[in-house]
């Protein structure tokens, strides 16, 4: 297996999650400006593991179009409710109306991987989890927002369902590492293919 790859991340859980299965990976964040991509993808109707997938992609190859010939996988998570794409919040505030808007329903956590080699994908993948929020007083959420840090915030989005997030849910149907943003059962698949 190849166990040594290029994070195109700077997301801790995603590290945390490839450490655990034993790949080496050093973090080289993309810095792709996100909210650029959505926009543009939004306006040409392109669906929430379309732009999840492109997003995954675009990080990979940008990283690896600098490190020649190392392996590079890139990674995005969104939340698909109703077909309106729900992305990480820039503050409290707009943690609390996503998490408003979540309360008491049904929605999808769709993370994409993309392993690219000189600038370009070699391999992808987009899972899909499924997931129902229990019903809670305006009290109750900012009470678990209080709980969490901001770091944690804006880097995994309103729910962390490793800890204080599980708790919101009364349905989880679907892979953790995929609700966590790395479908890593898939990922070792692929690079125990590689020499």
């Amino acid at each position: 297996m190849l166990n040594k790859i290029i994070l195109a991340s700077k997301s801790k859980v995603r590290k945390d999650i490839l450490d655990k299965n034993n790949i080496e990976s050093i973090m080289e964040p993309s810095n792709v400006d996100e909210d650029i991509i959505k926009s543009s993808l939004l306006k040409e109707n392109a669906s929430p593991e379309i732009i999840s997938k492109n997003l995954a992609e675009l990080k990979a190859n940008k990283i690896s179009a600098k490190m020649q010939n190392k392996i590079v996988l890139g990674a995005d998570s969104v939340i698909d409710l109703e077909g309106e794409l729900i992305s990480k919040p820039q503050n409290r505030v707009e943690a609390m109306t996503i998490l408003k808007k979540l309360n008491g329903k049904p929605h999808f956590l769709i993370s994409s991987v993309c392993i690219s080699k000189n600038g370009s994908m070699i391999w992808n993948y987009t899972d899909k989890a499924s997931l129902i929020m229990k019903n809670f007083s305006d009290q109750e959420l900012a009470e678990y927002l209080s709980k969490i840090s901001d770091e944690n915030l804006y880097a995994y989005n309103v729910y962390q369902i490793e800890g204080e997030g599980r708790n919101l849910f009364s349905r989880i149907e679907g892979d953790e590492d995929t609700i966590m943003g790395l479908p890593i059962k898939k990922i070792k698949e692929y690079l125990n293919l590689q020499k």
